[in-house]
């Protein structure tokens, strides 16, 4: 594909804008509009209305909701889409049609990569907290990064106590435009998008089996990752960790340095974000600051202030029961069972419930909604996906049993058709089977409702899933 200048683009429309990946592109093309870089109109699309169109909006895009062939401008430059979208779609039709250049979410991002210093951060699992934990840790120690991260960064995430290196915006982005050499980017496998990118160095948290809707099985996910590990240099390094089998085999793929960042765990410091999971990302963020040549000592400090990326174990506030809201993107079950175990953690089994400073944080036990004992949990959860439903069946409920409750939403289908063969209903019925308490919830504000029933002051609430369960979180602490 020809090389693009995107400083020359004066007219760009994006297909599914409100993705989190590719409204990371539409922000740097705003900010080159605002920046006056070049005269650039930045105009999209998508199925609906979310955080991310809003935000985007109030950076100046224009955003349609419902997918058209007439939403492509008269004028246009360049099309960006998402790897969902299908051929029949009619803006996607229609720029094939007048032939417009036209780029996926995934080669756009190979664009921005061009003459960089790539730091990859690719996993099943893990891989938006370790991009979030390395931007910070490279941005505070000056290095200037450019970020593209699959969640968003707050200001306050992205800032040293007595500096002023912000991201040079307001409020939080999932988009850094940072002046530096490096770019830090998060790497998804989903269709092999990753292999776009040509990495110095690849970070893998992980391999486990998921997006089996694409792979045969998780042999054919390895030989994606083999692929990519593959194009790291000699003078590059893949940072991995060796106890994870696949991995580790996989890492021996490059031509560069192999590094185990198990061996930097003893050196994590006292995390704000609870999880054995959490703590692997922090050491695979520190094995990649050694090799930038950033002093542990300094990157362990801005490790120890990172209070966590968007929708990760995210502290929403209180619930006017009095029950602590927080709200995960989990949708995996190995994502859910490590997301219990760290607020387990958070809120171990001792003498009551949970006094929540200003950020989340627990400071002190105390008092609670359970006599004395460790608060309840309960899970409100969104399946992602029939496929994913259908794929990882047992796993969720092996995983969601472990709750004092769970509340099940409809499957949100993303970009799937209902088979018939897989339901909701099935996975809560499998969870009381297996000795869980589980519930159907048909709307959000339902499972909210539900949510309230089952817990009381101290307890914990968690919404759960890819989809739209950050909206249940938001009606418990709207009115709070």
């Amino acid at each position: 594909m020809e090389m693009l200048n995107f400083k020359k683009i004066s007219s760009i429309h994006f297909i599914g804008i409100g993705g989190i990946g590719i409204s990371a592109i539409a922000r740097m093309f705003l900010r080159q509009a605002q920046n006056k870089f070049s005269l650039v109109e930045v105009r999209g699309s998508d199925e609906a209305e979310s955080d991310v169109t809003e935000e985007l909006r109030k950076l100046g895009a224009r955003v349609f909701i419902g997918q058209k062939a007439r939403n492509v401008p008269a004028e246009c430059d360049l099309v960006i889409y998402t790897i969902a979208v299908t051929p029949d779609n009619p803006e996607f039709a229609e720029a094939k049609r007048r032939g417009i250049h036209m780029m996926s979410y995934p080669e756009a991002l190979g664009e921005i990569a061009r003459g960089k210093f790539t730091i990859a951060v690719s996993g099943t699992h893990g891989k938006t907290t370790t991009t979030a934990m390395i931007a910070k840790i490279m941005i505070e120690a000056g290095l200037d990064p450019t970020v593209v991260i699959g969640s968003f960064l707050t200001r306050s995430d992205l800032v040293q106590q007595g500096r002023t290196l912000l991201y040079r915006g307001k409020g939080r982005t999932n988009f850094i435009a940072g002046e530096g050499r490096y770019l830090v980017a998060e790497a998804c496998e989903y269709r092999r998008s990753f292999l776009h990118l040509s990495p110095k160095i690849l970070v893998i948290t992980n391999i486990d089996a998921d997006h089996l809707d694409y792979y045969n099985d998780l042999d054919d996910i390895e030989s994606g990752f083999r692929e990519l590990a593959a194009k790291v240099p000699e003078d590059g390094a893949v940072i991995c960790d060796f106890s994870d089998t696949r991995a580790k085999r996989v890492a021996s793929t490059g031509k560069g340095r192999v590094i185990d960042f198990g061996k930097f765990l003893t050196k994590v410091p006292k995390l704000l974000v609870p999880g054995v999971h959490n703590k692997k990302d922090a050491a695979a963020a520190l094995a990649v600051a050694e090799l930038l040549g950033v002093g542990l000592a300094s990157a362990g400090k801005s490790l120890a202030g990172f209070s966590g990326a968007a929708r990760r174990f995210e502290f929403r506030g209180r619930a006017n029961n009095g029950a602590l809201v927080y709200d995960d993107y989990g949708h995996h079950p190995t994502e859910i069972e490590a997301i219990l175990q760290g607020a387990r953690e958070l809120f171990p089994l001792n003498k009551g419930g949970a006094v929540v400073p200003e950020g989340g944080v627990v400071s002190s036990r105390k008092g609670g909604a359970s006599g004395g004992l460790s608060p309840k949990i309960v899970v409100v959860f969104q399946p992602h996906l029939y496929s994913r439903t259908k794929q990882h069946l047992h796993g969720f409920i092996t995983v969601l049993k472990e709750a004092n409750s769970v509340i099940v939403l409809p499957i949100y289908p993303a970009r799937e058709e209902d088979p018939g063969d897989i339901s909701s209903q099935m996975l809560a019925d499998g969870v009381r089977k297996s000795g869980g308490d589980a519930h159907m919830a048909a709307t959000l504000a339902e499972a909210a409702k539900l949510a309230l029933k089952f817990s009381s002051r101290g307890d914990i609430i968690i919404t759960l899933g890819a989809g739209e369960t950050n909206k249940v979180a938001d009606i418990l602490v709207k009115n709070n």
